[in-house]
C-alpha cells in the first residue's frame, strides 16, 4: 500500500536487559522474530520487527538491553541499542514492572529524555505486580522524562497490547510502506539460523558459556527437494566451554542442533538439515569480524 492515506515507521524498544523487550516485539508482530530466553542479555543486534494495521506499516526494532559495558561486543551492543533509537519515529521505554525504578532504568530514562524524541512508557509483566503499585511507578518515571503515553501490557500474556498496537498505528507518520505487505523482518535468513541456534545454547546451558560464544552460520544452501542445508559454527572462548557445549558423547551439541533444527524448520516452513561444529576462538568476542557476523556495526 502507498500514498498519502498510508502510514509508515520504526519505533524502537529500548530498556535494561530482560525487560522483555524481545517478547513484546514477537508479540506485536504475532510471529517468531526475536530469539527468547530467560536470562539477560540474550539480543545482541538489532532486529526489525514488522506489522500491519489498517493502513499502516509499523517497523518495530527491537534492540539489545542497555547496560555498562566491558568488552568490546558489549560496547556494540549498547551502541546498537541506542542506534535503534536515534533512528526512531518513536521510542518505547520498556520498563520490567516487577523489578520496577531502577538505577538501570533511571540512566536510560535521563538520556532518552535529553535526545528530545517522541516516547512512550510501558510497563510490562504487569500480570506479576499487584496493580495499586503500577501507577505510583508510572508517576515516578514521568518525573524525569515527558511520555506522550502510558501503558501497561503483559507481553507473555498478551494483555494490553491491542491497545499498544493501536496507538503505534496512528503514531508513526504519513508515508509509503517501505517493505512488502507481507514481510515480518528484514533478517536474512542466515542470520535467523545463527540467532535460533543462540537460542538453544542459552536455553539448554547454565552460567557463563552462553554469554561466552557466538554462533556464525557458514553456509546456507538451498537444496533441490526444497529442503535447506545449514551449517554453522559455534565459536567458543574456553577449551572448558567446548567440552560442555559438545557434552557427553556429544549428546548436548545433539540436542542443541535438534531443537534448532525444529525450530528452523517451523520459522522457515521447510525442512531443514542442520550441522553444528564447536571451535574454540579464545577473544573472539574482541575481534571485528565476529562482532560484525553476529549483525552488529564495530565503531572501533
Amino acid at each position: 500500500m502507498s500514498g498519502t492515506a498510508s502510514r509508515c515507521g520504526f519505533v524502537a524498544i529500548i530498556g535494561a536487559p530482560n525487560a522483555g523487550k524481545s517478547t513484546l516485539l514477537n508479540r506485536l508482530t504475532g510471529a517468531k522474530i526475536s530469539i527468547v530466553t530467560p536470562k539477560a542479555q540474550t539480543t545482541r543486534a538489532r532486529v526489525l520487527g514488522i506489522f500491519l494495521a489498517g493502513a499502516s506499516q509499523v517497523l518495530l526494532v527491537d534492540t539489545p538491553g542497555i547496560f555498562a559495558p566491558k568488552r568490546r561486543l558489549d560496547r556494540a551492543m549498547v551502541a546498537a541499542a541506542w542506534g535503534g533509537a536515534d533512528e526512531a519515529d518513536l521510542a518505547l521505554l520498556l520498563v520490567d514492572a516487577k523489578t520496577g525504578f531502577s538505577g538501570a532504568v533511571h540512566d536510560i530514562a535521563v538520556k532518552l529524555a535529553a535526545t528530545g524524541r517522541r516516547m512512550c512508557l510501558v510497563l510490562n509483566k504487569v500480570d506479576l505486580v499487584e496493580r495499586p503499585k503500577l501507577l505510583p511507578l508510572a508517576e515516578e518515571i514521568s518525573k524525569i522524562a515527558s511520555f506522550e503515553q502510558v501503558f501497561m501490557v503483559s507481553a507473555a500474556t498478551g494483555d494490553g497490547v491491542e491497545t499498544l498496537k493501536t496507538f503505534l498505528a496512528g503514531a508513526v507518520p504519513a508515508g509509503p510502506f517501505l517493505y512488502p505487505e507481507d514481510d515480518l523482518t528484514d533478517l536474512p535468513e542466515r542470520l535467523l539460523a545463527a540467532e535460533i541456534v543462540r537460542e538453544q545454547i542459552f536455553l539448554q546451558i547454565r552460567d557463563e558459556v552462553p554469554y561466552g560464544s557466538t554462533v556464525e552460520t557458514e553456509s546456507f544452501a538451498e537444496q533441490k527437494d526444497g529442503s535447506a542445508r545449514i551449517e554453522a559454527v559455534i565459536y567458543v572462548a574456553r577449551t572448558g566451554h567446548k567440552a560442555i557445549l559438545i557434552g557427553a558423547g556429544g549428546t548436548r551439541i545433539r540436542d542443541i542442533g535438534a531443537r534448532a533444527r525444529r525450530e528452523l524448520s517451523s520459522l522457515l516452513d521447510r525442512k531443514v538439515h542442520l550441522f553444528l561444529r564447536v571451535k574454540e576462538r579464545p577473544g573472539w568476542d574482541e575481534e571485528a569480524a565476529r562482532i560484525r557476523a553476529a549483525g552488529l556495526n564495530d565503531s572501533q
